[in-house]
């Protein structure tokens, strides 16, 4: 029996803290103009107090769940893309497995930079099509505001916070996820990254001094790069699933600028409203762009049953990615019914707790005499 990967269910999360251009004006010598003219980026979301990268995750995963009318037992596997995960180790992942009381589910995160989304969801399409797995959570999440330089005007203009997550399932009707291509040129990690805090440069007190746990960028290489990556990968996933461009309906890039977009567009010999943009209010959100930008997409209805979509995005690394899909089956579930509603929420609320107990449980282990 041959299996295929369909998207069931769709959620995103944004933190409510909206910083605007003018914002930025006021901290760096940069202006609305500046910004808009060279970035297409108005205003994006940054976490507050309260918002972490698993946080962010744990919330697009529910309403993921939520869409897809699936209780969190029924995931077999949770992969986050992220390069702003809460801790070195363990994964965003275990966090976002407690945090839905996904207790069946395998976890654990992947860093492909912006392409990461896009590589899970090739690795949730490969389990599915092997048999390992049945549902899959994919997350895109990332709090890119607690890695920037806000004094870096080259930098700070274009980052922004939020998660977007997907439930892939298993089906036996033909669609869903078509084809995937990923591709990397480590010659070019050093265009993209952030210098200290790995073993390389482990964090010191010279290292924060000398702000090299901020993201850095040469801008013009990647810019160089991502004008040739993209197109040339739409192009390959399309062939690989067998059809041309004329078939395919929506395109959703990775949002980092609309100028690189834009130049993409053009290489494809595409219109304006063949490719899905929505940076003007959320900013370069890395692995999260993407199924934010879909998730947008799919509520505002430019996606249709049957529609052909290609995700595509590339990232540090230097990494890139792109994946077709054939949308529709199956579609999102009927709406629930109240009582439904009420016990995902009970259910949500009871993980919850368990998580907290259990780490309790742990840290009054760790105080145990031996023995006990």
């Amino acid at each position: 029996m041959t299996r295929h990967a369909h998207i069931a269910g769709w959620g995103m999360y944004v933190p409510q803290l909206v910083l605007t251009n003018d914002d930025l004006a006021q901290r760096v010598d940069t202006s609305d103009e500046w910004i808009r003219t060279r970035t297409g980026i108005v205003e994006r979301h940054i976490a507050g107090p309260q918002d972490t990268t698993s946080t962010m995750a744990i919330a697009a995963g529910r309403a993921a769940l939520d869409r897809a009318d699936l209780a969190p037992g029924q995931i077999d596997a949770i992969i986050v893309a992220t390069v702003s995960g809460d801790y070195v180790t363990p994964s965003t992942a275990c966090l976002v497995q407690a945090g839905l009381g996904a207790s069946s589910a395998a976890a654990f995160d992947i860093s492909a930079g912006c392409s990461g989304f896009i590589y899970a969801l090739s690795l949730a399409h490969m389990g599915i099509a092997s048999g390992q797995w049945k549902t899959v959570m994919v997350i895109g999440a990332e709090t890119l505001s607690r890695f920037t330089n806000w004094q870096d005007r080259n930098t700070c203009v274009l980052f922004g916070d939020g998660a977007g997550a997907l439930v892939v399932s298993a089906h036996e009707e033909p669609g869903g996820i078509l084809a995937t291509r990923l591709g990397a040129d480590g010659s070019g990690a050093d265009l993209l990254r952030i210098p200290a805090g790995g073993s390389r440069q482990p964090a010191s007190a010279e290292s924060v001094t000398a702000a090299q746990h901020y993201f850095q960028m040469d801008g013009s290489a990647v810019y160089r790069f991502a004008t040739r990556a993209m197109p040339a990968a739409v192009q390959e996933v399309v062939k690989a699933a067998g059809l041309t461009l004329q078939d395919v309906d929506l395109i959703i890039p990775h949002q980092a600028n609309v100028r690189i977009i834009e130049a993409a567009r053009k290489v494809l010999g595409l219109p304006e409203e063949a490719l899905f943009v929505n940076i003007e209010r959320y900013g370069n959100t890395s692995a999260a762009s993407i199924p934010i930008a879909l998730c947008e997409a799919a509520d505002d209805q430019l996606i249709n049953d049957g529609s052909h979509l290609v995700l595509v995005g590339f990232g540090a690394g230097l990494t890139w990615a792109a994946a077709i899909l054939r949308w529709g089956i199956p579609l999102p579930a009927r709406p629930q019914r109240w009582p439904y509603r009420q016990w995902q929420r009970l259910r949500f609320a009871l993980a919850g707790i368990r998580m907290r107990l259990q780490r309790l449980l742990h840290l009054l282990a760790r105080h145990l005499p031996p023995g006990n």
